[in-house]
């Protein structure tokens, strides 16, 4: 193992985070906004958009050559802890 090669790839990847802690942060901005519109409890999960937004992510993953399977099983983990975070945030019946 070439640890200064480790070292490298390592502060790439800590640059990437970086990014996407931004990106997660856009997001749940837009996220709080839509608690904001939505007026009922369960309008805060749509399974036919979880459905569609999970079938594009695979078919988007297959042509970039990236697992599916690593990027559906974010997706639905970023995806179900927003549905949690708005069900605990959410004030209205």
């Amino acid at each position: 193992m070439n640890k200064k090669k480790l070292i490298l790839a390592r502060k790439k990847i800590d640059k990437l985070d970086n990014k996407i802690f931004y990106l997660i942060k856009k997001r749940t901005k837009i996220v709080n906004y839509m608690i904001k519109i939505k007026n009922l409890k369960n309008q805060i999960v749509d399974h036919q958009r979880i459905k569609e937004i999970l079938k594009k992510i695979e078919k988007k993953s297959i042509k970039s050559k990236i697992d599916p399977r690593i990027t559906s099983q974010i997706w639905r983990s970023m995806i179900w802890a927003y549905v949690k975070y708005q069900r605990k945030n959410f004030k209205k019946k």
